[in-house]
């Protein structure tokens, strides 16, 4: 039989193109030898230096932020810029899940941005960022998951899904190579998501280019242990409290737990959920919820709040006049959730109570996007922390969870796109 998992090791791909500036950049002449490369395009990454590096008593936050043409490398403390990595094209980023690394969406895969956060030669210190290099090669790179101790990659050009040990992605600034993966492929390529489980479980989604409509399991030997095809566009996925996984549907959610599917219906006929926004230790997923199949536009006024060890779920109204995107929602350390509304304030939101509190007015209002790539604010809440970036000024602030004070604003003099959050 043949293992579910094609251990392979990646090999790093040279950028082509090198040339010298007066910023000591490397210039990356974007390449696909397939043809189906994601947004993407011409890069250039700063060169790392000893000089660069500064000695501290512990690891350093950082932001990695994406704009029009680049990427930007904040300290998350003063939200100073340290560096400005030219990148052109439309690029995502992701944590990697081991406290240093981004994985940028480019047009070859997910490559590999060290922020600088830390070193760990046995000093803790920081260093100059450097978009290395090294990419997990991925037409058309999707969603990113961390889970466990395991970073699982998703390519919708291909199917595949890529997974790596999250901790060994701290040795490449050693080794100069891509831990070992394992590559699991789809019957047919399509805009997915999988993520591993602690028991080795793998959960991914079924479809095909023209749509999707469930999630499988497979277990290590590469067999299908469970199926559920009652999950028409499903899109986002998330785990909560004992690890009961969560799945977006166009007419509520998919849960599985303890080896089977459940389905809850959503309480309108549409009632799409694309994103979850969970945490490990509440059994409740938050979703964003749209009951209009005829909206245009991407700002939402409700929630979906679903209770995944009750297996029932509740519609939650936003304030009156308030509306947000699906980048505007983020989970609390106790639980809870703040959502940035297009008033300009954070909400905080009783996730047990399912009601709204407090509001922290942070940036202007604002409107949504006209498409979903466009720049518009969005939020990052890590720790005790909430990060709103607000493209119209060019702006990023730090906001205290508990209190809503803006404790740090940063000029970036450009529209911070998406932003990821390294905490060492």
């Amino acid at each position: 039989m043949t293992p579910r998992h094609q251990i392979s090791r990646h090999q790093t791909r040279a950028l082509a193109g090198l040339a010298l500036a007066a910023s000591a950049a490397l210039a990356l002449t974007a390449c696909s030898g397939t043809g189906q490369g994601g947004a993407g395009g011409d890069a250039a990454t700063g060169a790392a230096s000893e000089t660069g590096a500064t000695t501290a008593s512990s690891a350093q936050p950082r932001i990695a932020a994406t704009y029009d043409g680049g990427v930007l490398v904040l300290d998350a403390t003063t939200l100073e810029t340290v560096a400005d990595i030219e990148l052109a094209g439309f690029n995502r980023v992701n944590p990697a899940g081991d406290g240093r690394h981004v994985l940028v969406s480019t047009e070859e895969g997910f490559q590999v941005l060290d922020t600088g956060a830390w070193t760990a030669d046995g000093t803790s210190y920081t260093a100059e960022p450097e978009l290395t290099d090294l990419v997990f090669e991925a037409p058309t790179p999707g969603h990113v998951v961390r889970h466990g101790d395991k970073t699982v990659l998703f390519s919708d050009g291909t199917g595949d899904t890529t997974v790596f040990d999250t901790a060994d992605l701290l040795d490449v600034s050693s080794t100069g190579e891509l831990p070992a993966t394992e590559t699991i492929s789809s019957p047919e390529a399509h805009h997915g998501v999988s993520i591993e489980l602690e028991d080795g479980t793998l959960l991914t989604t079924i479809g095909d280019s023209e749509s999707r409509v469930g999630v499988r399991a497979l277990d290590a030997a590469g067999e299908e242990t469970a199926r559920s095809e009652e999950c028409p566009s499903v899109h986002g996925e998330g785990t909560t409290a004992d690890e009961v996984a969560v799945f977006g549907c166009s007419d509520g959610v998919l849960l599985y737990d303890d080896g089977a599917f459940t389905k809850i219906t959503a309480a309108d006929e549409y009632g799409r959920t694309g994103n979850a926004y969970v945490t490990d230790s509440s059994s409740v997923m938050l979703g964003d919820y749209n009951s209009d199949p005829d909206s245009e536009g991407y700002e939402l006024t409700q929630l979906t709040a679903v209770d995944t060890a009750a297996a029932t779920s509740q519609v939650l109204d936003l304030p009156a006049g308030v509306a947000y995107t699906w980048k505007g929602v983020g989970r609390t350390a106790d639980d809870d959730a703040l959502v940035l509304g297009t008033d300009g304030a954070l909400h905080v939101l009783d996730v047990a109570a399912g009601t709204f509190g407090a509001s922290y007015p942070v940036i202007q209002a604002w409107e949504g996007p006209a498409e979903w790539q466009d720049s518009h604010p969005s939020l990052s809440v890590v720790g005790d922390t909430a990060y709103v970036t607000d493209p119209a000024s060019g702006s990023i602030h730090a906001v205290d969870v508990a209190t809503g004070e803006v404790t740090a604003t940063g000029d970036l003099g450009v529209a911070a796109n998406e932003i990821a959050v390294v905490t060492g």
